[in-house]
Parts: C-alpha cells; sequence; structure tokens
C-alpha cells in the first residue's frame, strides 16, 4: 500500500521529530479534506506494525455551512464514513460561532485550533495530527514572507503548554501528489469543502507561484525545502 520510499520518509520523519511514543493518546484533525484523512489511514497502518502502541482519536470539527435546502448530504456523515472506512469512530463537535467581522481563513483557523486544543484535554490527548504534508510547509514560508514580514514555517512537532500537549504532522516529508496517490491506492475519497472561500484564498495564490517556480527552475521544491533546515543567521538582518 505504502511504497519502500515513501514508507522510509515517513518513518524518517517520526524518528527526525520523535513524534510518536508508547502509550500516546493521539487526536487526529480530520477536516475531510485528502490529507487529513490520508493521514489518519497511515496513523492506523502504521498502529499495526509499530513497536509502541498508541490510540488514535479522529475528531471533526462542523463548521455548520450546510443545512437540509442545500443539494448533496451534509458533509459530516461523508466525514464520518471515510473515517469508518479506515476502521475507526469519528467524534464530530459543532465549530464555535464566528463574529461578523471577523469572517476570515486566519480567524476560522485559528478558532478550529483552540477547540481542538480544548478537546484533547477533554479526551486526554498528549498528542494532536495535522495532515500538513511538505507543500504546506513551503505555502506557509511564502506566506509568513509576504504577509506577516516574518520567516518561519509550521514545524513537524511543535510542543505546546509547557510540553503537556504537542503537535506532529507525521507527513512533513511528503510531498501533496504522493498523499494523493496514498488516497488512490487505498480508496480514501475527500469529502466536499462547502467553504465559500474555497478556491480564493491567500494560499492558493501561493500555491500558483509555486507551481510556476517549481516548472521553471528544476529542483527548486527540494532546494527550497532544505533551506528551511540551513538557515544562516549570521547573513540575515
Amino acid at each position: 500500500m505504502l511504497s519502500s520510499q515513501v514508507n522510509k520518509r515517513v518513518g524518517q520523519a517520526m524518528y527526525d521529530y520523535s513524534m510518536l511514543s508508547d502509550r500516546d493518546q493521539v487526536l487526529v484533525a480530520v477536516s475531510g479534506g485528502i490529507d487529513s484523512l490520508v493521514l489518519l489511514w497511515l496513523l492506523q497502518f502504521w498502529r499495526k506494525k509499530a513497536p509502541i502502541q498508541y490510540d488514535l482519536h479522529p475528531v471533526h470539527i462542523d463548521m455548520g455551512i450546510w443545512n437540509k435546502e442545500m443539494a448533496g448530504p451534509n458533509p459530516v456523515d461523508g466525514v464520518a464514513m471515510q473515517v469508518q472506512k479506515i476502521g475507526l469512530s469519528l467524534y464530530s463537535q459543532k465549530s464555535l460561532p464566528l463574529t461578523e467581522n471577523n469572517r476570515t481563513c486566519f480567524s476560522c483557523s485559528k478558532l478550529r485550533r483552540k477547540q481542538l486544543f480544548d478537546l484533547a484535554s477533554r479526551l486526554k490527548c498528549n498528542k494532536i495530527a495535522f495532515g500538513h504534508h511538505k507543500d504546506d510547509l513551503l505555502e506557509t514560508l511564502f506566506l509568513n514572507m509576504f504577509y506577516s514580514g516574518n520567516i518561519s514555517t509550521m514545524v513537524p512537532k511543535q510542543e505546546l503548554f509547557e510540553g503537556r500537549l504537542s503537535v506532529i504532522r507525521p507527513l512533513a516529508y511528503l510531498e501533496k501528489q504522493e498523499v494523493e496517490d496514498i488516497a488512490q491506492d487505498v480508496g480514501i475519497t475527500a469529502v466536499n469543502n462547502l467553504c465559500p472561500l474555497a478556491g480564493d484564498t491567500r494560499r492558493e495564490q501561493v500555491q500558483k507561484m509555486l507551481l510556476n517556480i517549481y516548472d521553471q527552475i528544476p529542483g527548486a521544491k527540494a532546494s527550497l525545502f532544505a533551506s528551511m533546515k540551513n538557515v544562516r543567521e549570521e547573513y540575515m538582518l
């Protein structure tokens, strides 16, 4: 199901950042997108062969966009179905409401993150796993430079709350295409995203820019990713 090369890089990311330990309780943030569903499948797959024991808790934050007047089924049901195919049960919770003047991707993401932290505490989870991959890390690097004036990205592992909770990103060394290939191989299907901002965000603009760079400069993606581990601070302002 996983090629030896992909399997090795997943293992390398987990080893490099000490992502999982024996008896971990791992909350897996499942949006319904292909990345988070593949992450859940991969952690379930690894659990069957790992020399350690850990438990998985798939959690979905329902943004409440769907209503009965809309065509098609409730996406939450679709997410639950995909999670069931992986062999697990989904825990779903309604999102906290956004204020009318604060409906942005950043605000929505921040609110979901807060809910996930609260749920991790309630479910007694010491890890939260996100499905961010190599392309996400590179896009975040440029988003932060373009819009926040700093050089930073999402790290594969981050300790929070004095070490009581850790965020892990086991797909950090995989490219988006590799994640999609895994989904196709194991029969995972993404659930339709009803967000009205989908397709027109800053991240998607940066995606298009980077794809253009990768087309024009062979090896650019690998070099850019390597640069995040090779920061020469003495040559920075």
